[in-house]
């Protein structure tokens, strides 16, 4: 709450005081939240190495508690630091991680998104073929139902990116 008012460094005190405690009354859920929160500070505040480091503490915690939404979740994050960073292949080796996992927990408008950046990240390696396959994998997902992606995206933007990807 305080890094979306503006207030980073207040949010990240706040989580170092509240991670001693998670980790004393054996709150791994708890923990694993607090951890992947300051991750996104520290992401947010241009700190990538420092968010990664964070999103690695976070990822064992979620397996071991089985949550595999949160570590679908956790991957794909990890993917952005590194897209964003310039680590496209790290980046899609942690999407094609993330997708499978997406699909068991039926997270369909993470999935689509996910295959967006998986798509955006092939078009940028000139990996056209498989950039489309993976955009006509989420509009798939539409035409199943999908109204909206994670981001908010509708299926006339996945076919606008489809038309521009068989242009180029």
């Amino acid at each position: 709450a305080y890094h979306a008012t503006g207030r980073p460094e207040e949010a990240l005190a706040r989580y170092e005081e509240a991670l001693p405690i998670m980790r004393e009354v054996g709150d791994r859920a708890g923990e694993a939240t607090t951890l992947n929160n300051m991750a996104g500070v520290y992401d947010a505040t241009g700190r990538p190495e420092e968010a990664l480091a964070r999103y690695e503490e976070v990822l064992p915690i979620r397996r071991e508690v089985g949550d595999r939404a949160g570590e679908a979740a956790t991957l794909n994050n990890m993917a952005g630091v590194y897209y964003a960073t310039g680590r496209p292949a790290e980046a899609l080796a942690l999407y094609e991680e993330a997708l499978p996992i997406m699909r068991a927990v039926g997270d369909r408008p993470m999935e689509a998104t996910t295959l967006w950046n998986m798509a955006t990240l092939l078009q940028q390696q000139e990996r056209l073929p498989e950039a489309v396959e993976q955009v006509k994998a989420a509009i798939a997902l539409f035409h199943d139902g999908l109204t909206h992606d994670a981001a908010g995206n509708t299926v006339e933007r996945y076919e606008d990116y489809l038309k521009r990807l068989q242009e180029y």
